[in-house]
């Protein structure tokens, strides 16, 4: 997947991942979609957001979690 948005940069924020380089965490984002704000409100809210930033915070987000568990044995 492309994430064209979420950007890095290390004298920026520690250098967390944030929308096209502003100082808009992907934490942000999440948090506000768990905490139940619709995107609508989050919009209203952070104005320089568009609505392909709340979907690619939350696709990036839902990436860097994939964690694939490995049994090193079968169990006896």
């Amino acid at each position: 997947m492309n994430f064209d948005r979420i950007t890095f940069e290390l004298d920026k924020l520690e250098g967390k991942p944030t929308i096209r380089g502003l100082r808009i965490t992907v934490e942000t984002v999440v948090r506000l979609v768990a905490g139940g704000w619709t995107f609508d409100e989050i919009l209203s809210d952070y104005p320089d957001l568009e609505r392909e930033d709340i979907k690619q915070a939350l696709e990036y987000a839902a990436a860097s979690t994939n964690v694939h568990f490995y049994r090193l044995r079968e169990p006896a």
